[in-house]
């Protein structure tokens, strides 16, 4: 006879909808019973976010028996793909333009096969820890940050939490703005560092993260620094130590390579911080789904090749490769930005 694992007495699946309402939008969750709560337009994708990420604080599960919930559900989520397989992952998934926000556990295959989603890390669910009183607080003391862990999470994240066609240059400076931020989501970036990302003071990557409702910028601010407040509030649940994050935002700015990438533009740029997120630190070989880093960098699948071509040629890769049978992505770094070899 054959045994059958137990079904989860909470399947770990949770979807949110945003729905036009008289004056504004309201949230409508499927497992909350007392009907949604109004929210702003400014506020929604935030609010979704939040709302899902407190459900699945609340419904855990051991990792042994958690399920594909995709799988449950006849793989209805995404294409077809050769089926279920590897380790289960918290999957955020946004349809419908952002109107319809889903949260599930499914597996690392029909996770690379779904559209418009991004593996969410375990540190996104950790509950903000309340400040200590005033007459008590001590200094935290930092733990040992890993900048390529923070980065490569951040950056799932923001592949789902921003529009699907925002531009790499957005994406970069997202990605500075989500980890510089302190506990009031305000965030000022020298223009010294905008420079140093090869972005200068141009302001259309910031309408665009404005036109998202992802920050808004504070105006009459000193005139050498960009000063926004973040709207996502969702980025308050995967904040470490500021220290760690700040560490780990110099991280990306130096594994950008502006001096070799950023003369090809924000693109290169920002695939050059992602594939070194990606890699052994040691040897720099990384390995990853083909679709799912077209995806975080923000590119179709089709555009992949030719970026990463340029890469090359820049020196930032010693070679690349997509497997014909399983799509997955191969590459060695090339040379660190520093021009010190790495060790092979």
């Amino acid at each position: 006879m054959r045994l059958r694992a137990p079904w989860p007495a909470t399947p770990r699946a949770w979807t949110v909808e945003l729905r036009s309402h008289t004056g504004g939008l309201v949230l409508v969750c499927q497992r909350c019973p007392h009907g949604g709560g109004p929210v702003t337009a400014s506020s929604a994708r935030a609010a979704a976010l939040t709302h899902l990420a407190r459900h699945a604080r609340s419904d855990t599960l051991p990792l042994h028996l958690r399920i594909c919930q995709c799988r449950e559900r006849g793989c209805r989520w995404h294409g077809r793909h050769r089926g279920c397989a590897g380790p289960v992952r918290l999957l955020l998934a946004g349809e419908h333009g952002g109107r319809v926000w889903r949260l599930a556990d499914t597996c690392t295959a029909c996770a690379a096969a779904t559209a418009h989603a991004a593996v969410v890390p375990d540190t996104a669910l950790l509950a903000p820890r309340p400040s200590p009183p005033a007459t008590s607080r001590r200094r935290r003391r930092p733990s040992e940050p890993d900048g390529r862990a923070r980065v490569r999470e951040m950056l799932s994240y923001l592949a789902a939490a921003l529009p699907a066609g925002a531009s790499a240059a957005a994406r970069l400076i997202a990605l500075q703005c989500a980890l510089r931020m302190n506990a009031s989501m305000q965030v000022r970036l020298p223009l010294g560092l905008l420079r140093g990302l090869r972005l200068g003071a141009t302001l259309n990557p910031w309408r665009e993260l404005e036109q998202a409702r992802w920050l808004r910028r504070i105006p009459d601010r000193a005139a050498d620094e960009v000063a926004a407040v973040l709207l996502d509030a969702a980025l308050l649940g995967q904040a470490p130590a500021r220290t760690d994050r700040r560490r780990a935002a110099d991280w990306a700015l130096r594994g950008s390579c502006p001096s070799r990438a950023g003369v090809l533009g924000p693109l290169p740029q920002l695939m050059s911080v992602y594939l070194a997120a990606h890699s052994q630190s040691e040897t720099g070989h990384g390995l990853n789904e083909a679709d799912r880093t077209a995806h975080e960098c923000g590119i179709q699948p089709a555009e992949l090749p030719h970026a990463l071509e340029q890469l090359a040629t820049a020196g930032l890769l010693d070679s690349w490769r997509i497997a014909s049978d399983t799509e997955d992505l191969h590459w060695i770094l090339g040379l660190r930005s520093e021009g010190e070899p790495r060790v092979r």
